[in-house]
């Protein structure tokens, strides 16, 4: 062989090394994680397991404790030191995976309170966490994954509206919804281009078993079959729902796992969606004795008449309670009170306002709220860009009442099995 000849082969060897090892890196996607562990429902703690064993897959940036109650980031970090345990057995099969220090680096603490009417507040040690992240120089986006209240991406946008076309969110809504409306609300209003999947019902389909559920991993058989005696967080997963699958917010981790992620109109293990032209909103003025309709998981808002208060703006002044729980409403100006309400799946129900404001006191209603959402549209809908995905209203993949949530259970067998495999090396 000529040196010539030498060189140029061994050049082709060096170019295809480096595109391998290149392509290597760069599928892994940017991510940073908003979850409300701690918070109002344990199957975070779940779906942080699970991260933790997949964390080779990605570059995580960041882990967000954004709570609906008492959590906090410790919580976080108390999964961390479970990780920590047992993160030598599974290094010896997997390469790669996120180092203790690393990920106790990137954990935050984001919003605790829920946002105002307005729909954002002041800066966390979160949302300045997303915008730094935004802001670094990449090629690749970054993927914020919601598992709970999406107030500090609001906030985010908010102070940095820049970073918009950096971002690309995968919210598990429905009941986060319902409890984050005010700062989807300002999302849905004045960030409209932004790329989001909007993802109500499908979650649903992780956790809900169907045809599609082998009898080995359905109920508590998938703890005994697979997580029991493996490790410190096979230990710690029984503590939530006596070891029963829920994870609700894992599909959105799932989804940048197995799919094509730049496309959520195909299949994924996250599910599939459609593009959305529209966030339904209805905007009800008083009250009155006949039921209104509403879309499932759309907002509801009501605007009531009082007396022109002398309190500021954006202040919690009353009450309105629908199915014995509550939810704040806010002092909008010149005598005009609102609060926002979404349902977390169609349902028929009603509501009574509570305030020391006499005119805002007692004040009831119902409605009935109906799928598939979005709607046909109206007058009040937020307008949406081209990036904005949702639930598929398809009939034949609902999963009883939940929309879209077949276009996850299908694949039940697979992503359950390949977890299994990931805890078979924890010995």
């Amino acid at each position: 062989m000529s040196k010539n000849s030498f060189i140029v082969i061994l050049s082709l060897l060096l170019i295809q090394f480096t595109f391998v090892s290149g392509f290597s890196q760069k599928t892994k996607p940017r991510v940073i994680i908003s979850t409300d562990i701690g918070g109002t429902d344990p199957d975070d703690f779940q779906s942080m397991i699970h991260l933790l064993m997949y964390s080779d897959l990605f570059e995580l940036e960041g882990l967000i404790s954004s709570p609906f109650g008492n959590g906090r980031k410790k919580d976080l970090l108390d999964m961390i030191d479970l990780y920590e345990k047992d993160r030598p057995s599974l290094a010896k099969s997997i390469k790669d995976l996120a180092t203790v220090k690393q990920l106790q680096k990137i954990c935050k603490q984001g919003a605790k309170p829920a946002a105002p009417f307005l729909g954002y507040t002041n800066p966390t040690e979160g949302s300045d966490w997303i915008i730094k992240c935004a802001k670094k120089k990449s090629s690749k986006p970054l993927y914020i994954l919601v598992w709970g209240g999406i107030e500090d991406v609001a906030q985010a946008l908010h102070d940095a509206p820049e970073i918009e076309n950096k971002l690309r969110v995968y919210w598990i809504g429905g009941p986060n919804k319902k409890w984050s409306i005010n700062a989807y609300a300002y999302i849905a209003e004045h960030h409209p281009n932004l790329w989001i999947i909007e993802n109500n019902a499908t979650y649903r389909g992780w956790f809900m078993e169907d045809e599609n559920a082998p009898k080995n991993m359905s109920g508590a058989a998938y703890y005994e079959n697979f997580v029991k005696g493996h490790g410190a967080m096979g230990e710690n997963f029984v503590n939530h729902y006596k070891g029963h699958i829920k994870m609700g917010d894992t599909p959105s981790l799932a989804y940048l796992m197995n799919g094509d992620s730049n496309d959520p109109t195909t299949d994924s293990w996250g599910g599939k969606f459609t593009k959305i032209n529209h966030s339904s909103r209805i905007i009800i003025t008083g009250s009155t004795n006949k039921a209104d309709s509403v879309i499932a998981y759309g907002i509801v808002e009501w605007r009531f008449r009082g007396p022109e208060a002398n309190i500021p703006r954006d202040s919690v002044c009353f009450i309105i309670e629908i199915q014995k729980q509550e939810w704040p409403g806010y002092y909008l100006g010149n005598g005009v009170y609102g609060v926002r309400y979404s349902s977390k799946k169609p349902e028929k129900s009603s509501y009574m306002t509570h305030s020391l404001i006499p005119e805002l006191n007692g004040l009831k209603g119902q409605y009935i709220s109906t799928a598939p959402w979005p709607g046909p549209g109206g007058k009040d809908d937020y307008i949406l860009g081209k990036n904005w995905f949702s639930d598929l209203p398809n009939p034949e993949l609902f999963l009883e009442d939940q929309q879209g949530a077949k276009t996850i259970s299908k694949f039940r067998n697979e992503y359950l099995s390949d977890w299994a495999k990931r805890w078979s090396f924890i010995k």
